[in-house]
């Protein structure tokens, strides 16, 4: 990240709206908190927000949608940022901007603002002992969507070794983007994790379908690619879920001085197929210990 904290951030660069808003998120420098609650479906924000004592303000734009409150004495944000790891980028982002730029001068602050962040979704399991309604932490995160790769000082953030194992292991395909491996944020493990919750290698891919090893209609290019990844081993643990996000997000915190984690309740198990549509209890009951953790 640069030093240069002098330099004017361009128009075309950092885009504010009218209203002293972040261009994509719609929020205002005032409007957010230490502590940050993020989750893909704009409609969780709503389930999240129902165990806050007190609510400040709520907006929507687009798939960003936010409500900010208070919950047993915590200023607490809770926003919503999309399916996939280019809206992680937005998000993560205009969040820092907000907190570490001027949007008056356009120039970096003085003083750097430190922002927790936690994800909470759902994901899909890889290994039996991980089965549904399992709450999985991504203690490291395997990215597959490649976003960290054009943000420099991204090879000192990340566990090389892993990266170098894994693609060796599966036989990495050179047409796709190099994975990057990420660990979550550790005050944050040890703040936010408890017995309840289980300390997983999860992977973010870039797609649902095709990128999951889903086939439809379409071939795969390699259809063997999960099957090398559940049995992949790195210090002797397995990669325990998929889902979507998790590594663009703890990858840019590192970079921008932030901590992240993200936390996801097992909804699928890829190895059993099954699926649980009725998983909202068991999101619910994540949520409610995250938010008493944070």
């Amino acid at each position: 990240m640069t030093n240069d904290k002098k330099r004017i951030i361009a128009d075309s660069e950092l885009i504010i709206n009218s209203d002293g808003s972040a261009f994509h998120i719609h929020l205002r420098p005032e409007h957010i908190t230490d502590k940050i609650v993020i989750c893909g479906d704009p409609g969780r924000v709503t389930m999240i927000a129902s165990h806050f004592d007190t609510r400040d303000f709520e907006i929507q734009s687009r798939e960003f949608h936010s409500i900010r409150g208070t919950y047993k004495g915590k200023d607490i944000l809770c926003l919503s940022h999309g399916i996939g790891g280019d809206n992680i980028d937005i998000v993560m982002n205009e969040l820092d901007a907000l907190a570490n730029i001027d949007f008056k001068t356009r120039t970096v602050k003085d003083e750097h603002r430190t922002l927790s962040i936690v994800r909470v979704g759902t994901c899909g399991g890889l290994q039996p002992y991980v089965p549904i309604g399992t709450s999985i932490m991504a203690t490291k995160a395997i990215g597959f969507d490649g976003v960290l790769n054009f943000y420099a000082g991204r090879n000192e953030i990340c566990d090389l070794d892993f990266e170098k194992q894994f693609c060796e292991y599966v036989n990495w395909n050179p047409l796709w983007a190099k994975p990057y491996v990420v660990d979550a944020d550790a005050d944050l493990v040890k703040q936010i994790g408890g017995d309840d919750f289980f300390h997983g290698f999860t992977i973010a891919a870039n797609g649902f379908y095709g990128p999951q090893g889903r086939k439809l209609r379409l071939d795969l290019a390699v259809p063997e690619l999960n099957s090398r990844i559940e049995r992949f081993e790195f210090q002797g643990r397995n990669i325990t879920n998929y889902e979507m996000e998790s590594a663009a997000l703890q990858g840019l915190a590192k970079l921008m001085g932030h901590k992240a984690l993200t936390v996801c309740s097992v909804i699928a198990n890829r190895v059993a197929t099954n699926m649980n549509t009725n998983y909202k209890n068991a999101v619910d009951n994540m949520i409610e210990s995250v938010l008493n953790r944070i």
